[in-house]
């Protein structure tokens, strides 16, 4: 469990980190190599997310999903200086109460 969720944090700071640089190159109008930087971040995300142990395709994927929104909040507030109000803690709180239920079910 220490690995998945391991594993799943960092791939959530390389999605979110390599869309941030990306988002800097673009719409700040900062230097290309961010969004270079970015991109390889992106591809390391795509790797990264291969290594869980869930053998589902689309259920690790949704579940990164809720984890990412998460982490995306935090980004927001430690990055951008963005303080989340009560319903993004809300909404966050429901997205990792999801992810809960899609990796922790008891299946056959």
């Amino acid at each position: 469990m220490i690995k998945a969720a391991v594993l799943f944090i960092l791939a959530g700071l390389a999605e979110i980190g390599g869309g941030y640089l990306i988002w800097q190159w673009l719409r700040e109008d900062r230097s290309a190599w961010l969004g270079l930087f970015g991109g390889v971040a992106l591809v390391l995300y795509g790797i990264i997310a291969t290594w869980q142990a869930y053998p589902s395709f689309g259920r690790v994927y949704a579940a990164y999903g809720g984890v990412f929104i998460v982490l995306s909040v935090l980004w927001g507030w430690g990055i951008d200086k963005k303080t989340p109000d009560i319903y993004d803690w809300i909404g966050a709180c429901i997205c990792i109460i999801g992810v809960s239920v899609m990796l922790l079910a008891p299946r056959r």
